[in-house]
């Protein structure tokens, strides 16, 4: 690889992150609709950037991925590059459908599946940085808590977008709506997660800390989206940080010496 691709492919890697964390900005602070539903530009989105719009940065970081995709697979070549290529241009195509589920108007799964092929976007271009840059399939394939983790995301997706732009989930015990059981489902993949990391806690120690964390992230989170749905807050971020740190840790088998876990 030479030194133009590889700087590319890091800029890359830590750009598809940070539209993550620029979509969970848009969440936390209530801009998804503030474009409308007009997909993917507008006259005035660079005007609107310039205000602090975190849903222009959104797109337009978007748009910088996808251009430096096409330059990255001419470079490359190989199955990550094109992987890569073909997972941002269905991320963008279930952009559309992402502001259509907020404005109540298509499924809450197709919100779920946005977020998922985000993941796996990051996770493409992180398998080529990886030594002898293994196909991100295979990488996948190897990692079973990864697994677990794109499942959790995909439901996390589909909790937002089952309880839309500016409605809250519920106190419940017993659940009664279709949010309150889509948040059962991602707290039982959480726990899923939990006890598979907790078998492969070998591997993956700095996984299970955090996600044992993130319970916390995640509680204090669902009381936000209750007491203000239309703008939760900087714990949007926070968790979705917190997921970003728990997908790196399982990608590079982060592990430290803890003695209650062995």
């Amino acid at each position: 690889m030479n030194g133009v691709a590889y700087v590319l492919l890091i800029l890359q890697a830590a750009a598809s992150g940070a539209l993550i964390l620029v979509g969970s900005v848009v969440e936390a602070y209530g801009y998804g609709l503030s474009l409308g539903t007009n997909w993917p530009y507008r006259n005035d989105i660079f005007s609107l950037a310039m205000r602090g719009d975190p849903e222009a940065w959104h797109r337009i970081l978007a748009t910088t991925l996808g251009v430096n995709a096409v330059i990255l697979a001419f470079l490359l070549r190989d199955e990550n590059a094109f992987s890569g290529l073909a997972l941002i241009a269905g991320t963008a195509l279930l952009g559309v459908a992402t502001l259509h589920v907020l404005a109540g108007k298509a499924p809450a799964f197709l919100h779920g599946l946005h977020g998922l092929l985000a993941y796996a976007t990051l996770f493409a271009y992180v398998s080529e940085l990886l030594p002898r840059s293994p196909s991100v399939w295979s990488v996948m394939v190897a990692i079973v808590p990864v697994h677990v983790f794109l499942l959790i995301v995909f439901l996390g997706g589909m909790v937002t977008g089952q309880r839309g732009y500016r409605r809250p989930i519920g106190a419940f015990v017993y659940p009664r709506t279709g949010g309150q059981w889509v948040f059962l489902v991602h707290g039982l993949g959480w726990a899923l997660l939990v006890l598979t990391l907790a078998y492969y806690v070998q591997s993956y120690s700095v996984a299970l800390l955090l996600a044992l964390l993130q319970l916390l992230l995640g509680f204090m989170l669902y009381q936000a989206v209750n007491d203000r749905p239309s703008r939760p807050g900087i714990l949007t971020v926070f968790h979705q940080s917190m997921a970003l740190l728990i997908f790196l840790s399982l990608v590079f088998a982060w592990r430290i010496k803890v003695p209650f876990l062995g």
